[in-house]
């Protein structure tokens, strides 16, 4: 009988499959993956330790860094945690706003991922084209409130930077008129791909015990059938004045992450229906002005605070001194513990599954890294 060996290959540093440089050490048994160690670290910045030289306000613009998709998530997240430090009171109009970034920051980040992960399957092109069409639609308007397309640096202790105004909301809308066409025709060329199904189906399943034992969020916990989301469990903003459904897989594999991501588009669309609607006409609501965001202190002790990004749990821990920067400042980031189960969801599989898989999970390195 032919004798063989195990065979241990490095995929990375540098890699298509991810946004930034991350190395994945396999072992595999011919196609068959045993073994896999993911190596971070390649794209380390300090940036726990410079949150806590620099004041509240400085760190702002760096929480746009972390997962660059979506900084206008991360700034809520950040200017949620300082907020709950100091005791700053949001106004009314400012929550609402905060919620339509989120929800369209959602819809762009699903709508590219979907398009990469089909892309790094070897459906190339059409899929990706059209979620980066309707990104550089929100983009735009992004731009229009913050000045920035993806650092945005939008949020402010105590609301937002600028206020949304007539403008913003009708191209808001006529944004919205094309949303649907786009999910259905989304859905439907991908539904009836045969590459879609061959290669997502029954791939890189995360059972929910497990997905669970790992702490994961979002997207990966939900498409494990867990309906785990904090907008639910722990209504942050005015998230508790909208309907809205929590999509779960029931297999836990590759398919159903991507089905509960069309799932979150909608859903996000319904939740921003609502938010225009009830939107306060407050003049200045969008900005407690009591608050000094140059000089803010924050009395001694501890918070923490998270929202519901589009990749999962994303939470800030600040411990404060009474000084004008934080004592401690630490980031929970979803890309980073949804990635700690990789491994697991790869054994067994073909080394050809594993960059399906790590394309599932959605992660950015600059999240992981810090």
């Amino acid at each position: 009988m032919l004798k063989t060996e195990e065979l241990q290959i490095n995929i990375g540093p540098q890699h298509p499959s991810t946004h930034g440089v991350f190395r994945m050490l396999v072992t595999v048994d011919g196609e068959t993956l045993v073994d896999l160690k993911p190596v971070f670290g390649y794209l380390h910045r300090n940036h726990e330790q410079l949150g806590e030289v620099n004041t509240y306000l400085q760190n702002m613009p760096f929480t746009d860094r972390l997962d660059y998709f979506n900084s206008m998530v991360n700034n809520h997240a950040y200017a949620r945690a300082v907020e709950t430090l100091a005791g700053v009171e949001v106004p009314e109009r400012a929550q609402y706003i905060r919620v339509i970034m989120d929800e369209l920051s959602r819809i762009l980040n699903h709508a590219t991922a979907m398009g990469f992960m089909l892309g790094d399957m070897g459906a190339w092109q059409t899929a990706l084209l059209w979620g980066m069409r309707e990104r550089e639609k929100i983009l735009d308007m992004f731009e229009y409130v913050s000045g920035a397309r993806m650092m945005c640096n939008y949020c402010r202790f105590g609301g937002v930077v600028r206020d949304i105004d007539d403008w913003f909301i009708t191209e808001l809308k006529k944004l919205m008129q094309g949303l649907p066409h786009y999910f259905d025709d989304f859905e439907g060329l991908l539904l009836n791909s045969e590459i879609l199904l061959a290669r997502a189906r029954n791939i890189g399943v995360l059972p929910k015990e497990l997905a669970l034992a790992y702490s994961v969020t979002g997207p990966v916990l939900r498409g494990s059938g867990v309906a785990y989301d904090i907008r639910k469990a722990e209504p942050y903003a005015v998230y508790d004045r909208f309907k809205f459904k929590v999509p779960v897989g029931t297999v836990g594999d590759v398919y159903d992450r991507f089905l509960v991501r069309i799932a979150e588009m909608r859903e996000s669309y319904k939740i921003l229906e609502q938010a225009i609607e009830q939107l306060p006409d407050a003049t200045g609501g969008f900005i407690n002005p009591k608050v000094k965001q140059q000089s803010l202190k924050a009395p001694a002790g501890e918070a923490y605070a998270r929202v519901e990004s589009p990749k999962g749990e994303l939470g800030f821990y600040l411990v404060s001194d009474g000084s004008g920067s934080a004592y401690r400042y630490k980031v929970r980031a979803p890309s980073f513990i949804n990635l700690s189960s990789l491994a697991d969801m790869c054994k067994g599989y073909t080394i050809a599954d594993v960059v399906v898989i790590l394309g599932s999970i959605d992660i950015v390195m600059g999240e992981v890294d810090r």
